[in-house]
């Protein structure tokens, strides 16, 4: 398909790919959303191992770098989430 039949496509049908495009930042943001949360258990897994096997004190919290980072990624997955329900709102006026 020809870059200006896909042009002409969305120019014939505005809601669909306002609502494809919605569709996608949803993915990506649930996706992102969820990794970050996996991320996260293995990190607390991680660190209970490492403190059952060593037997340390410690108060099994994660770095503040990984905090940071983990908070970041979250507040970019809602972003990424209200965007994509903005734009299928949006769509629905078309």
């Amino acid at each position: 398909m020809s870059l200006q039949a896909l042009y002409l496509s969305c120019l014939a049908h505005p809601a669909q790919a306002l609502n494809s495009l919605a569709l996608f930042f949803a993915i990506a943001g649930s996706w992102l959303l969820l990794a970050t949360r996996m991320r996260e258990q293995r990190a607390q897994a991680r660190l209970s191992a490492a403190g059952a096997l060593e037997d340390i004190e410690d108060d099994g919290e994660l770095d503040d770098a990984t905090l940071r980072l983990n908070r970041f990624f979250n507040r970019f997955g809602l972003v990424a989430l209200s965007g994509a329900l903005c734009l299928s709102w949006y769509s629905t006026l078309l």
